[in-house]
């Protein structure tokens, strides 16, 4: 965590229970943390665009769901990282949870008939959204909230691990793809927790180039918003593939991935 030698801001003190590494206020009175705030970016455009994709290709509304709640957490960060207001902290990390329930849901209802709804599961991850929410509200102790993220975390992983396995074994690609990037992502999470003194002062001293490239936090945003998109793309492929919509993958301007898909044949 940071260090307390920020410079006070346009949004005045610091309310929120987190303050990250990155310095307070060092490009603009305006944005509290830069780089953690513009590197969310990541996470509010491209899944807007899948979510207008999905619609125009009438696809079932939780994956409608699924990109718009990326997006919501993409905009919560950009809030919380720009003011480090506590209720700009709670618009990104409580979101963080709840699009993690539709992420579940979406893995868990892959081989289902069309358009079918699982209420027993949607109770379930209802219920626990807002039990989660209620004892946050009131312990405030953020490594609560990221011990219930990372189950959720887990419990996608070991689904995916599932249908790359003893499924569809021909999406390992996609899906250890969408893992691997949201590990690293963690791992550089944790350098910037964990070596913030350090790489402050080597900050100082670097060249601005260098500087930007050590801001750990903000690539855990680039890192963990690709790998929640691809894995957006997994469930969203693994759902077209048993609904015999033959899907692909496609890169945009050569680089960025999106699902096409054609509708099943009728014979």
């Amino acid at each position: 965590m940071a260090p307390a030698v920020d410079r006070e801001g346009y949004w005045g003190p610091t309310t929120s229970t987190l303050d990250w590494c990155e310095e307070n206020y060092a490009l603009t009175q305006f944005v509290a943390e830069f780089w953690n705030t513009v590197s969310n970016l990541i996470m509010i455009v491209p899944p807007i665009f899948g979510a207008i994709q999905s619609i125009r290709d009438r696809l079932e509304k939780r994956y409608i769901a699924a990109y718009l709640a990326l997006t919501v957490v993409g905009m919560g960060s950009w809030c919380f990282h720009m003011t480090l207001k506590y209720e700009m902290q709670l618009l990104d990390e409580l979101p963080m949870i709840y699009s993690c329930c539709i992420f579940v849901y979406c893995m868990f209802e892959c081989f289902k008939t069309k358009s079918s709804i699982n209420y027993h599961l949607l109770f379930t991850l209802v219920l626990f959204s807002l039990i989660v929410t209620m004892i946050y509200l009131k312990v405030k102790e953020p490594i609560f909230h990221q011990v219930m993220y990372g189950m959720l975390v887990f419990t996608l992983v070991l689904r995916s691990i599932y249908i790359v396995t003893w499924v569809y074994p021909w999406l390992r690609g996609l899906g250890y793809t969408s893992l691997t990037i949201f590990l690293l992502g963690f791992l550089l999470w944790n350098v910037d927790n964990i070596f913030c003194d350090s790489l402050r002062n080597f900050r100082k001293r670097a060249p601005p180039i260098l500087g930007v490239a050590t801001q750990f936090h903000a690539w855990w945003h680039i890192l963990t918003g690709l790998g929640s998109y691809l894995h957006i793309l997994f469930s969203l492929y693994t759902r077209t593939l048993y609904l015999k919509y033959r899907p692909k993958v496609k890169f945009l301007f050569g680089m960025w991935p999106v699902i096409m898909f054609e509708p099943p044949r009728k014979h």
